[in-house]
């Protein structure tokens, strides 16, 4: 790969990056004033139908542009990339098609089969944003492919600001007027359609700019009918980044299908248990924003991964692939348990109370899981295998869904939590096999090179011990459990601080990584200064 054309894939990845960093912090951050506007019931009835958008949005966003942008950019000869985008247009028109028809058709089974027939009418609403996944895709894959990643980044960042606001403006609505929580949810979903909107009228005007022309997704005559080996690449490759782009997504579809369901079997009165549902789902913001560092770090090394491989540098590579394991594991282990600790704070200061501490210890230890996941996923698709993450996929949610009925039965969300644990728990014992199995067989041996696996154990412990310590000491400065949000806020900034404060601390006197390792982590060269152990060169 030439020096400028990597230059400008590396820049491109920091675009996105830096755009993907503000939509999940944006998309995290509405739900807090959102449940406290409409409470744990209004929570639940968005909660419900979202993971529909969600699906959706990875679509649309990250799973088919991503392919389209690999035919745009792998094929050099104008004609042949144009035929290549083509014959893609009937596979994701008729995608996005029957997705729409289905979920609009069959909303009210749908919502029957969800245990509330009332969310009929959010969900043929957000049925329409299916419809946007065309342009969109099309659009986002060759502005990518091209490497013009600023277009992406826009209507991303605005696309969310008005969704967002609609979706404030409808909870506003609740409290001004007195709507019912499914009114309520039916306009915060409109809000969806309103982004979308906003977004492909944003990449027609850089389409405009950039080629002066406007993608067109009509099919030309002469074109090909079909091309077996494209659409084989569709379903797999397709498939393959769709589905990790929206992994928990697809995880909280499972959620809204069997949650309520399972708690009404266990006996609870239904509001009662879709209170119980929206008190659980507090837990999808906590994990978004654990998740934001990891994938941040997916986006910096894909590309230099690919490039390692397609000089054939198989060292190199593998080195790397290690590198980027230790970092991601190493950071979202230290997210998740210090989430894990605070969590208590951390639920009062943002949703009022301290309802479903024990679920929401056990929801959020997935960050650490999930990003292992994404690791191991993110270096099987550099090296161009896919059909196995498909099937690993699929074994975590089959043992998800299997597992989840009699759990929340007998131990109520806080089963749910642990299905959500069990599921992501086997995808990643299915990619940690193959990789044992496979070409690279020694990659999983960075958990035993320089000690990482124990020493990462050892500040993960010292972190723990400290915010325990923290908390014991909160609590006896607060005469017994924290009884104001601000302070309970104010503790949770403490607390972050200093647990990771001493997770850093502890990681660099035991040299959990390496310098080389340090410099690539945000403000890692100061952190190294400020540790004086490590001299700096």
């Amino acid at each position: 790969m030439p020096k400028s054309q990597l230059k400008r894939t590396m820049e491109g990845a920091f675009i996105l990056t830096i755009a993907s960093f503000i939509a999940k912090i944006l998309s995290a951050i509405y739900r807090v004033p959102f449940q406290n506007l409409v409470g744990d019931e209004g929570f639940y009835v968005y909660q419900q139908v979202y993971p529909i958008y969600g699906l959706a949005m990875t679509l649309a966003l990250s799973g088919l542009p991503q392919f389209i942008s690999r035919i745009v950019a792998e094929e050099n000869d104008p004609l042949k990339r144009r035929e290549k985008l083509q014959t893609m247009i009937p596979y994701v028109m008729w995608t996005a098609l029957g997705l729409w028809l289905g979920t609009f058709v069959f909303a009210g089974p749908i919502a029957q089969v969800m245990g509330d027939p009332q969310l009929a009418s959010l969900i043929r609403v957000v049925s329409f944003t299916f419809l946007f996944v065309p342009p969109l895709t099309f659009y986002r894959g060759i502005f990518q492919g091209n490497l013009q990643m600023v277009p992406t980044a826009v209507s991303q960042v605005v696309e969310q600001l008005l969704r967002v606001g609609v979706i404030l403006l409808a909870a506003l609505c609740f409290q001004r007027f007195g709507w019912t929580i499914y009114q309520t949810g039916t306009m915060a979903m409109a809000g969806a359609l309103i982004g979308g909107l906003a977004a492909w009228r944003i990449l027609s005007y850089y389409s405009r700019q950039i080629n002066g022309k406007t993608v067109s997704l009509k099919r030309s005559k002469d074109t090909r009918q079909s091309d077996g080996q494209l659409r084989q690449r569709f379903l797999l490759e397709g498939g393959l980044l769709t589905v990790y782009s929206g992994f928990l997504i697809l995880f909280q579809l499972i959620d809204s299908f069997l949650l309520t369901n399972a708690l009404d079997a266990g006996g609870m009165p239904a509001q009662s248990a879709r209170i119980a549902k929206g008190i659980y789902d507090r837990g999808q913001p906590l994990v978004q924003l654990g998740l934001v560092i990891a994938m941040a770090l997916s986006s910096t090394f894909l590309p230099t991964l690919t490039k390692y491989l397609t000089v054939k540098n198989q060292g190199l590579f593998e080195k790397s692939a290690k590198m980027y394991l230790r970092l991601t594991i190493g950071i979202a282990s230290a997210s998740a348990v210090g989430l894990a600790i605070l969590l208590p704070y951390i639920n009062f200061a943002l949703f009022k109370d301290g309802s479903g501490n024990t679920t929401l210890v056990f929801f959020v230890l997935s960050v650490a899981l999930m990003a292992a996941i994404q690791a191991y996923q993110s270096i099987q698709q550099s090296r161009n295998t896919y059909r196995f993450g498909l099937i690993a996929a699929a074994a975590g949610f089959v043992v998800k869904a299997v597992s989840m009925w009699p759990l929340t039965i007998y131990f109520g969300t806080v089963g749910a939590s642990l299905s959500t644990l069990l599921g992501l728990g086997t995808t990643l014992v299915c990619f940690v096999w193959s990789e044992q199995q496979g070409q690279a067989s020694d990659l999983n041996r960075f958990w035993f090179e320089g000690n990482y696996g124990k020493k990462l154990c050892v500040c993960l412990a010292a972190m723990a011990s400290v915010l325990f310590a923290y908390y014991a000491f909160t609590t006896i400065l607060s005469n017994g459990p924290v009884a104001h949000r601000v302070h309970a806020f104010f503790f949770c900034i403490g607390g972050v601080v200093i647990g990771g404060g001493t997770f850093i601390l502890t990681a660099i006197r035991i040299k959990l990584l390496t310098i080389r390792e340090w410099l690539l982590v945000p403000f890692g060269k100061k952190i190294l200064r400020k540790g004086g152990k490590h001299e700096i060169r």
